[in-house]
């Protein structure tokens, strides 16, 4: 994948690995829309990096996917590149009680935005020659961490649905694109939780290096690891973390 000459919509864009990948693309010479929940944050992120453009969206409501499609498509009309980055993750205690919502919507921001967004953007990239949706799934797609369960339920399902949306758009412009990362030191989940993790930079660097030469997935470190192992090595692995 070129990535230069694009323009390229990321959701949460603002901080984390979305920011890191959405840089990437800026300094290669790509068109960048970051949106996000969190109105600060992408007044930060722009305040570093005049070149964004951004937009408050919450790809965790079906409203606020259709809006934030709508407001793409009418202003970026040259948008060819849907980067699926927005998640939530949650350490949680399945035995305890609390109010449906909350896994609802960790469900709706790391599972239903990306089909949802994928299947509103789909016609539009259709109409172009140089297209790509790229998801961001997690190591954790192949092993889970017991104590974030429903994060990891919902990055292996994302990671099947970008195996089936590659292989019904294999015959048309679009180009479907995995990125893995391991445990990266950002906020995910709270401040200070992944501090033992990747550099982000780091982390970035490498998988968009892999993107640029073509790979349809890019993992790094631990999930390169994982999304090639053997099932044996995968229980392994899954007993020794969970421990």
């Amino acid at each position: 994948m070129d990535l230069a000459n694009n323009t390229v919509v990321v959701t949460g864009g603002a901080s984390g690995i979305g920011l890191a990948l959405a840089e990437r693309f800026l300094k290669s010479g790509s068109n960048v829309i970051i949106c996000g929940r969190r109105a600060q944050k992408l007044r930060e992120a722009r305040a570093t990096h005049p070149g964004f453009k951004a937009q408050v969206a919450d790809v965790s409501t079906a409203s606020g996917r259709e809006a934030l499609a709508a407001w793409v498509v009418k202003e970026f009309p040259q948008t060819n590149i849907l980067v699926n980055n927005a998640g939530i993750q949650r350490r949680i205690r399945l035995a305890d009680s609390e109010p449906w919502e909350q896994t609802h919507q960790e469900i709706a921001a790391n599972l239903e935005a990306p089909i949802h967004l994928s299947r509103l953007f789909i016609p539009h990239l259709l109409t172009l020659q140089r297209a790509a949706i790229v998801n961001v799934t997690s190591g954790l797609s192949f092993l889970p961490l017991a104590a974030v369960p429903v994060y990891c339920a919902t990055k292996a399902a994302l990671h099947s649905y970008t195996l089936s949306l590659r292989q019904q758009l294999k015959d048309t412009p679009i180009r479907v694109v995995e990125i893995i990362p391991p445990a990266v030191d950002t906020d995910l989940g709270g401040p200070g939780l992944h501090t033992f993790g990747a550099n982000v930079n780091e982390f970035a660097d490498d998988v968009m290096e892999k993107v640029q030469a073509g790979a349809a997935e890019a993992a790094y470190g631990f999930s390169e690891q994982a999304s090639h192992a053997s099932r044996e090595e995968l229980d392994a692995i899954f007993q020794r973390m969970n421990e």
